[in-house]
């Protein structure tokens, strides 16, 4: 294809995005330099606000994943990915009443600390690495897509491009910390959303306005969006996305350490549980702003498929090459996009870095040398951010190679995000649950993940379960049409039909599921988890709406934790939850602490601060 390069405007903004990005970066650093603490470097202090931390999740997760993948979906397949704002609307639900208020209220920095809290320094430790891996191959997958753009839109080397994102990234996030990822990303997502309506209000303009963009959609059976077929085969139904997206999304929300990073960085719980639900907002505006561009682009190129009469290589490369056709006469506006597209990158990868160096220098760092002083602290956290900073750049390479980048990122969510869900899942709900029955809860789940996901890489599914709605080449050029058809599908085992052909969307919940289901079992063969061991805020109580009618059943189902003490408000307000011995921890693999404040609350607002728990080591 012919590639269209930039013009001086459109290098000018692009080269903006990143001056202001490293900006902000050395801002902090300057700012905060007589705060040289890792609790500053990585948390904030603990002292963030709603808005922007709302700002910062929503540019974190809707990354250069969704500026190209999501339209080219929704062109490929329909609109169905509309129905997304269900799974993320339950997400939301979850991670702010479950799953947050025991990771905040327990004032740790890592989530893997609550692992070490609910069961033993090996659970934390088998956790973290996998989370570790997880984000890596993540983070590739994501630094790889804009630089795609970037190639198709301007002809700039591909891995100069991703090297550069790298860079920029890892400078700022190891000048600034946390504070300057958070900025950053706020700064970040409004790019995103100016992006999106240029190309929104400009797209339309030219395939005749928004009317005739639902006409024509409907008429190419894009608007078919709600389909209840139950069979888990197929690509996206209602089920799949529902139910499939709530497992994957949650996975990514509810138990990681980039969300939760900045939800206990929030200065009350209040704050943290408003910036996942102003979060939602920002989520439900970038679906419906993706969902808009697929269908505008599906009805500009519905006569000429760039796609299939191979005028581009990728379908991740319609996007790029769409804003490059509807812009060629407006200089600055594809360099806007593109700037659109790197803003997603940036944001999550900048925040993957600072989590991946939080929880290697909490889970590992301080493990083996208790004793280090502020300052060192705080280079080493820094070390840490260059290093990952690095690692996930080079990860990109690998990304080459994955395909569909939506479906290679919700994939790898769902290969580890899913049994890291169950894993707290089993230690939060279920109050019985050992050590024992988490460990081999979490390798089931991990099994299980990934014996699908790569049986599906190898075998996909057949074309009947996958392959997109039709698209015409009837107006093209005749030299550049090419005969598109389905893979040849031989010598596939019986199991490639069925089990391997599992929508991508339900891997997570294979995960999660296998994970609760394998520790629940082996907890109760090796003798399940005494409650009065556990201390009563690392439960979530979730019996009370099911058992509301009884007391009895409400304490069968607490399993010994001694949560009928009071209201859960008056067992936070005493503070007497956590005692001032150390006997229970130890026997769960503790170093030898003594959590010595009680969660300071404010009646008022029924917030709590985020430093409740200060914790004292023994020497």
């Amino acid at each position: 294809m012919e590639v269209k390069n930039f013009a001086a405007w459109d290098y000018v903004v692009f080269a903006a995005l990143f001056i202001i990005s490293s900006g902000i970066g050395v801002f902090f650093a300057i700012k905060e330099r007589k705060k040289a603490t890792s609790r500053e470097f990585l948390v904030g202090g603990r002292q963030m606000s709603c808005g922007p931390v709302a700002l910062s999740l929503t540019a974190s997760f809707m990354s250069a994943v969704t500026v190209l993948g999501a339209p080219s979906e929704v062109y490929r397949f329909g609109a169905s990915f509309t129905l997304f704002f269900i799974a993320y609307t339950f997400v939301i639900i979850f991670t702010s009443e479950l799953f947050l208020p025991v990771f905040y209220r327990s004032g740790i920095t890592s989530t893997y600390e609550y692992l070490q809290l609910r069961f033993n320094k090996g659970v934390r430790y088998a956790a973290t690495v996998i989370y570790i891996v997880q984000t890596i191959l993540y983070t590739g997958v994501v630094v790889y897509a804009p630089a795609l753009a970037l190639n198709q839109v301007t002809g700039f080397d591909l891995w100069g491009s991703v090297f550069a994102t790298g860079i920029v990234c890892t400078f700022y996030c190891t000048l600034g910390g946390l504070k300057a990822v958070v900025w950053t990303d706020a700064f970040q997502m409004v790019v995103m959303i100016v992006g999106f309506l240029t190309v929104l209000i400009q797209g339309s303009a030219q395939a005749g306005g928004f009317h005739n963009v639902l006409e024509q959609s409907k008429n190419g059976s894009r608007l078919h969006i709600i389909d209840f077929d139950a069979d888990p085969l197929r690509r996206h139904t209602f089920w799949t996305i529902s139910v499939g997206g709530t497992f994957t999304w949650l996975g990514i929300y509810g138990v990681n350490q980039s969300t939760i990073q900045r939800c206990i960085s929030c200065k009350t719980e209040k704050h943290a549980k408003l910036a996942l639900y102003f979060n939602l907002v920002g989520l439900w505006i970038i679906l419906v702003c993706a969902v808009f561009s697929g269908l505008i682009m599906y009805v500009y190129f519905k006569d000429c498929d760039p796609w299939t009469s191979g005028i581009i290589s990728a379908p991740d490369q319609l996007m790029p090459y769409f804003v490059m056709e509807i812009f060629a006469t407006m200089p600055g506006l594809p360099g806007l996009f593109v700037a659109c597209a790197f803003s997603g990158t940036l944001s999550t990868v900048a925040a993957s870095i600072n989590a991946l160096a939080t929880v290697t220098f909490e889970d590992f760092v301080k493990s083996c040398f208790p004793h280090l002083s502020d300052k060192l602290s705080t280079w080493i956290s820094k070390g840490l951010c260059i290093l990952f900073g690095v690692m996930c750049t080079s990860m990109a390479v690998a990304a080459s190679f994955m395909g569909s980048v939506v479906q290679a990122a919700l994939s790898i969510h769902g290969m580890c995000g899913g049994p890291m869900l169950g894993l707290f899942t089993l230690g939060i709900v279920f109050p019985f649950v050992n050590w024992k029955g988490a460990l081999g809860g979490l390798l089931t789940g991990i099994t299980l993940a990934f014996w699908v996901a790569i049986g599906g890489f190898i075998y996909p599914a057949p074309a009947s379960k996958t392959w997109p709605l039709p698209l015409s080449t009837n107006q093209c050029v005749p030299s550049n049409v090419t005969e598109l058809v389905p893979p040849v599908l031989s010598s596939r085992p019986a199991i490639a039909d069925s089990w391997y052909s599992i929508s991508y969307l339900y891997y997570s919940a294979v995960g999660c599921l296998g994970c609760i289901a394998a520790g629940v079992i082996i907890s109760f063969l090796t003798g399940h988890q005494s409650g009065k061991d556990i201390q009563p805020m690392l439960i979530r109580p979730v019996c009370n709406l099911f058992c509301f009618w009884s007391k009895e059943y409400k304490t069968l189902c607490w399993c010994g934790v001694q949560h009928d003490g009071g209201t859960e408000q008056e067992t936070l307000e005493n503070g007497n939850t956590w005692k001032q011995g150390t006997e229970t921890v130890l026997q769960n693999g503790l170093r030898r602490e003594s959590l010595v404040r009680g969660p300071s609350s404010n009646s008022k607002n029924k917030s709590y601060d985020n430093v409740a728990f200060e914790k004292i080591t023994h020497f």
